[in-house]
């Protein structure tokens, strides 16, 4: 008996359905038999309408959908933003791998932060499914992985066009129009955004946004091929993270800035194309993509510190060309009679980057800590062996080889070099059952992230050439297991638990903000997850996540043993009602519990608790009417807090303080959209 391969899609949209958000588009989505079976107790998929019945303050929200996952922001909305996952302060991407269609949204030795994830282009309504994998475990994961991971996919086609507008808030105005007609054998889908945002700040956010997407598709996502364009800007000013002295002496307010002229633009130009083709032995798939990438950042965190007479504002740039690709091959046989896959695959990327550091004053420049060019390129190959022994027991074997070559030209002579690593790591899973509907899932798989390739050929500080700095290892290894159960008896609901241990090495890590290395230490983390999705009745939908992590350093050092930012407790819960015409809406509680500051503990944050609500009414002509209540009781709450040394302006010395990025106030958004 051969085993099939297990095609998942998002599930079928209801003619009319309005439920998912008011400019739910439906259609059929282009992720198909791309997406692995589950075959863990914390992975999953979830369909775009789910994605879109999330009433969101920017777009990287919707990925709140997946269990534990806290999306936030410290800066400018034109910003990548901030990510936290199983005891991980992500930064912006350093162990959350994220795709798009297929294509990496980390960018490696990026400007800013190692494995910089910028969301901002993402377009919900065209999402067709989202798949989300925790832990290293999966073989197609690799750089950035170790905590998870997520694909997401836009729609090939729409079943109806959509055209909307959103005004709000602080300014806030969206207008999207999305559109599929058939052409030739297959259909083109052309979406367009633009989107502007002032936000409650005392200097205006002033977003301006522009997005577009172009797709032609043929076939099925096992037998067919996709062509696809998508272009993004942006530009903003931005009120990043303030100490709280300053608004408890009355220098500024809670919205208010210390650095004015902070800020950003930014551009991506991609274009991508993937193919499939099936046949009695199996499933091929290839894809490619090449992106234009392009961003300046300027950000003042410190304010005087550094430099008491123009101030510390500096300057990022970051410009590069990308491109790669992936082939997978697989082959379905037996093993002795039982039901067996073979799955090998190759991938690829290069990318040719110009990175800078400059010291500014109010976006003027002063001088030059860092203009260097990078060239960096991977390769990997992986392969699972997947067999069926019983009708209770399947079994993944498999290991994925990863390459690194880097050559960095700096212009500091002694900083230039070339670097090699590689490394190998083994994919382990075990699924039991079902019995009584049930499933039990043992996992356990080696990871890496790798790192900024600047640190990992430096030897002086740019700053100070006369003082050496110790060089990143250019992979870091991680070491992840899980156990958990899957639980789908009572109609309806799928309640899922996980126990899992995560170990990372030890490590040097670049620090784009500086230019220089900085020393980290090995940490553990262990926890639970618990995640429940109960549809009550077709029209009404309940959720509730929790996931508590106790995050350590596994050495011994006097300074303390908590990770700082590492979070401690993360929970979310939800209602969505509505199907076909009539009233529909959603409403959603997220918790960001208390995180430690530095490593003794003796400085925490506070919790953030928000709630947002979405109430709206889906008319017979295709017409709907939504509106979205942000931060619904008022909140007086941090999006995200640090603690640091800074000066302000008139201070002597140096002050260790927490500084934080207040959430919005209550914000209303009125969306009228049609569907024809």
């Amino acid at each position: 008996m051969d085993l099939a391969e297990i095609e998942v899609a998002a599930a079928p949209p209801r003619p009319g359905n309005p439920s998912a958000s008011v400019g739910y588009v439906g259609g059929v989505s282009g992720i198909g038999g791309g997406l692995r079976p589950v075959d863990a107790a914390s992975a999953g998929i979830i369909s775009g309408a789910q994605i879109n019945s999330r009433p969101v303050t920017r777009p990287g929200e919707v990925l709140e959908e997946v269990p534990g996952l806290i999306i936030t922001q410290h800066s400018g909305e034109g910003k990548a933003n901030q990510y936290f996952l199983r005891g991980f302060n992500l930064d912006h991407g350093t162990d959350i791998a994220i795709h798009v269609d297929g294509m990496p949204v980390n960018m490696r030795t990026h400007a800013h932060g190692q494995g910089y994830a910028d969301l901002n282009f993402l377009i919900p309504e065209l999402v067709g499914a989202v798949e989300f994998h925790k832990g290293p475990y999966f073989v197609r994961d690799g750089d950035f992985a170790s905590a998870g991971s997520v694909r997401i996919d836009y729609f090939d086609k729409l079943d109806r066009n959509i055209a909307l507008t959103t005004l709000g808030s602080f300014g806030f105005k969206r207008g999207l129009s999305a559109a599929s007609v058939p052409l030739g054998a297959g259909n083109l889908l052309v979406a367009g955004e633009a989107q502007t945002y002032d936000g409650p700040w005392v200097v205006p956010d002033a977003l301006r946004k522009l997005n577009g997407v172009a797709r032609y598709s043929q076939g099925t996502a096992t037998d067919g091929f996709a062509v696809t364009g998508m272009a993004y800007w942006a530009r903003w000013n931005a009120t990043n993270q303030i100490p709280e002295r300053a608004v408890a002496e009355g220098i500024i307010g809670r919205y208010g800035t210390l650095d004015p002229t902070d800020g950003g633009d930014t551009g991506r130009f991609s274009l991508s194309g993937r193919w499939s083709q099936s046949d009695a032995g199996g499933i091929t798939r290839a894809s490619a993509y090449v992106i234009r990438y392009q961003m300046n950042l300027w950000n003042n965190f410190t304010y005087f510190l550094n430099d008491p007479v123009n101030g510390d504002q500096f300057r990022q740039r970051d410009a590069r060309v990308l491109g790669g690709g992936e082939i997978s091959r697989v082959f379905q046989g037996d093993l002795f009679g039982l039901p067996m896959e073979n799955e090998i695959g190759v991938q690829t990327r290069t990318d040719d980057i110009r990175v800078g550091l400059f010291n500014t004053t109010a976006r003027q420049y002063r001088s030059t800590v860092l203009d260097d060019r990078v060239l960096e390129a991977s390769a990997a190959f992986y392969y699972e062996n997947r067999v069926r022994w019983t009708d209770w027991l399947r079994t993944s074997v498999g290991f994925r080889a990863d390459g690194y070559y880097a050559d960095v030209r700096s212009d500091t002579p002694a900083n230039s070099g070339r670097a090699r690593d590689s490394i190998v790591n083994p994919k382990l899973g075990a699924v039991f059952g079902p019995w009584a509907d049930t499933e039990i899932y043992l996992n356990y798989g080696g990871g890496f992230h790798s790192n900024d390739a600047r640190g990992v050929t430096a030897t002086v500080d740019p700053v100070s050439p006369l003082f050496n700095i110790s060089r990143s290892p250019f992979l870091v290894s991680s070491t992840g297991y899980e156990v958990g159960i899957r639980n789908r008896s009572i109609a309806g609901l799928e309640t899922s638990l996980a126990l899992f241990r995560l170990d990372f090495a030890s490590e040097n890590l670049f620090q784009g903000d500086t230019g220089t290395t900085e020393p980290s230490r090995p940490t553990r983390r262990f926890g639970i997850e618990w995640s429940n999705h109960y549809a009550l009745t077709p029209w009404l939908r309940l959720e509730g996540d929790l996931t508590i992590t106790n995050a350590r350093f596994s050495d011994r050092d006097p300074v303390g043993q908590r990770v700082p930012e590492a979070p401690t407790t993360i929970a979310s819960a939800g209602v969505t009602f509505g199907e076909g015409q009539g009233w529909f809406g959603s409403l959603r509680f997220r918790y960001f519990g208390p995180r430690p500051l530095i490593e003794d503990n003796s400085v925490r944050s506070k919790p953030t608790a928000l709630l947002n609500g979405r109430i709206g009414y889906a008319f017979d002509n295709g017409m709907s009417l939504a509106l979205d209540v942000l931060n619904l009781t008022n909140a007086k709450a941090d999006q995200i807090t640090y603690f640091y040394e800074s000066r302000l302006p008139g201070e002597a010395a140096a002050v260790a303080d927490r500084h934080f990025h207040p959430v919005e106030p209550t914000a209303v958004r009125l969306t009228l959209a049609g569907r024809f």
